[in-house]
């Protein structure tokens, strides 16, 4: 039923760094222009981007049984929430973009070992707006509003002041609970809260009302106290501006009366770190961030979002996109930002790149680097490959995959202060550097010497390029400029990881393919940061979804748990959808569950795992992702010294045992 296979990535060493450019190559981009004159090309026959392209009709709004094969591990009971693309159909009209898809929700209950399935569309104002005209009736990333012959120039002028009614809201992008809710999330202020077990929305929430950002990021970060951070967009006196925003837990004041007032998250939002653009006019795009014990990390990428061509297209009602300008000859920035006071201790320069997801990023245990581990693309070309039309052409296309090409890579950045005696170009990372875990023996008959030896054997060649490790240089400005090294040569999107060891020293991720020309693109990933090694899952005609990693309550090792992932099929399978569990060491299939729905399923973005306690009927969330078949009490209302009611007084205790 399917593959499991290990490769090992390889890498030379040389004495000068490369341009991060020469991770993006394979020789297969150099032979492809040969086919050229061939009028029936076909080019990647084994990637179905049908699966992005398809429109959900009817949703499922009871749950429903499947077919279940294996058998499911007893401990895992929860819920798998997924968003993404769910229609891109409005009347007689078609969305251009496959970020402008109308946000549905998928629904996976895991219980007493059988699975059930629901979907549902967010009842965004531009869905009910879209489709209670029967056309386009916002402007979206990819696509221009269809002009409304009732409108006057007057009233579209008026409009451009009312950011509600100008703004789409679609939140296709993510799911993350903030105390006990759950919203749906995308890059503009919009967030919609959602009831998890109907997959009903229950109300709409615009953050640039309770802090002042124009937009956020799709993926806040939920700590283990249940304070959320995310990353937005303040416009200053200065220009624009990054800014840190916090979201404390829910609590209840009382005041001198004894009058008790709840205060949400919202309530209590708060900047606590800003950091302004480079350029003043072209803040950098951000779709993610990172976040350490001591650190908040900005990567400024030289992706730009014009202001003034924003305004002007309000407008002209040109595409969301017509506002992004690449900087081809400009530097990456990366900010890291002090947690305790909010201001920026380091600034580190490396050559251009784009991303839209960081891996993992920790502070290393000698106190002398922060580790960045980021899905890298050499532009933001990838972005036109997801354009519908390109998608539907992309057989045709001999340089669709070299325009998806991305690795994931690992920047090392020395955060110790340097003194005026260290010379420019010398090498600012140590070798070995202190971690936990420098060396792993997988081999028990191996002895240490022999497992790091075979551990440099592996560490060999690609391509000719000279990258054993990441390098840092000073500059004469007095800033370092950062190379990286590759952590696999396989494109990895969607990266996941054990989420309580976000911020922390952490060894694996799980990720999703985006090699459009692997002999199987749909193939879930583990990378073995340590090793550099790799194992896959993959399976004929099936794409599978980010994998989920959900810890096993009982476990030891890092990776002791399951990957949970949603699949789909390609070809003439486009009604079924299912639920894959993978042993999360060494991706074998444990079991699947799988349905055949009331017309064709889309494939989904990013997703939450919740689980359910055995001792309520409640869920209950855990950081972004990870929560099951354990025990949390609950201290409702229950006053400190300083006369504030905290609620989940024992939270963090509980999410620590993971």
């Amino acid at each position: 039923m399917s593959d499991v296979c290990e490769n090992s990535s390889s890498v030379v060493e040389d004495g000068s760094p490369p341009r991060i450019a020469t991770f993006f190559t394979k020789k297969m981009d150099q032979d492809v222009p040969k086919l050229l004159d061939r009028e029936d090309a076909f080019f990647w026959p084994n990637s179905d981007p049908t699966v992005w392209m398809r429109s959900c009709e009817h949703e499922v709004i009871e749950p429903m049984s499947g077919e279940n094969f294996g058998t499911m591990p007893t401990w895992l009971k929860g819920t798998l929430l997924r968003n993404g693309p769910g229609s891109l159909k409005v009347g007689e009209y078609r969305f251009d973009h496959l970020f402008d898809s109308s946000a549905l929700l998928h629904r996976f209950e895991i219980k007493d070992g059988k699975v059930t399935y629901q979907r549902r569309f967010v009842q965004t104002d531009a869905y009910k707006r879209n489709h209670a005209a029967q056309r386009i009736v916002l402007t979206e990333f990819g696509t221009s509003v269809v002009p409304d012959p009732c409108r006057t120039i007057f009233q579209r002028v008026a409009a451009v002041f009312n950011a509600e009614d100008t703004m789409t809201d679609n939140s296709m992008i993510s799911v993350y609970p903030f105390g006990d809710e759950f919203y749906t999330f995308t890059e503009a202020p919009f967030i919609h809260r959602i009831d998890p077990e109907t997959l009903e929305t229950k109300s709409k929430l615009c953050i640039s009302n309770y802090v002042g950002v124009v937009n956020h990021t799709a993926h806040p970060h939920v700590m283990t106290d249940g304070t959320v951070y995310n990353l937005g967009m303040s416009i200053t006196a200065r220009g624009p501006a990054y800014s840190v925003i916090c979201f404390p837990p829910n609590r209840i004041t009382v005041d001198e009366t004894g009058n008790e007032k709840k205060l949400s998250m919202f309530d209590q939002a708060t900047v606590v770190a800003t950091v302004h653009s480079r350029w003043t006019l072209n803040p950098s795009y951000m779709h993610t961030f990172g976040i350490t014990d001591n650190y908040f990390i900005i990567i400024e990428q030289p992706l730009s979002v014009a202001l003034l061509t924003m305004a002007v297209s309000q407008f002209t009602n040109d595409r969301l996109c017509s506002c992004l300008k690449w900087y081809e000859n400009e530097k990456t920035l990366i900010h890291l930002i002090s947690r305790k006071t909010g201001l920026i201790e380091r600034t580190f320069v490396a050559e251009p790149f784009f991303f839209l997801h960081i891996i993992n990023q920790f502070e290393t245990s000698d106190g002398k680097y922060v580790v960045l581990d980021v899905c890298c693309y050499k532009d933001a070309k990838m972005l036109d490959c997801m354009y519908i039309d390109v998608m539907k052409d992309m057989h045709s296309n001999p340089d669709y995959a070299k325009l998806f090409r991305g690795r994931p890579l690992r920047f090392i950045l020395p955060i110790v202060p340097l003194t005026a005696d260290v010379p420019k170009e010398y090498d600012l990372i140590e070798d070995p550097i202190e971690c936990r875990n420098p060396v792993i023996i997988t081999d028990r008959d191996k002895t240490k010497d022999e497992a790091k030896a075979d551990l440099n054997e592996k560490s060999a060649v690609f391509d000719g390029i000279v990258r054993k490790k990441a390098t840092a240089e000073r500059l004469s400005n007095g800033k370092v400029f950062v190379s990286p090294e590759m952590l696999c040569d396989l494109g990895c999107e969607t990266p996941r990881i054990k989420y309580s060891l976000v911020g922390k020293e952490y060894r694996y991720f799980y990720a999703i393919s985006s090699d459009v020309d692997m002999d199987n693109p749909g193939t879930i990933i583990k990378v073995d940061t340590v090793t550099k090694t790799t194992k896959t899952w993959c399976e004929n005609n099936v794409f599978p979804s980010e994998p989920i990693f959900v810890p096993n309550p009982n476990g030891k090792k890092e990776d002791d748990g399951v990957i949970v992932s949603a699949l789909i099929w390609g070809q003439d399978r486009e009604t079924e959808v299912g639920l894959l569990v993978l042993d999360a060491e060494t991706l074998e299939e444990i079991a699947r569950s799988t349905f055949d729905t009331p017309g064709p399923v889309p494939k989904c973005l990013h997703a939450i795992f919740m689980g359910h306690s055995s001792h309520a009927q409640n869920f209950y969330p855990l950081i972004q992702v990870v929560m099951f078949h354990q025990r949390f009490t609950y201290n409702f209302y229950k006053p400190n010294e300083d006369n504030i009611f905290l609620r989940g007084k024992n939270y963090a205790q509980n999410i620590g045992a993971f």
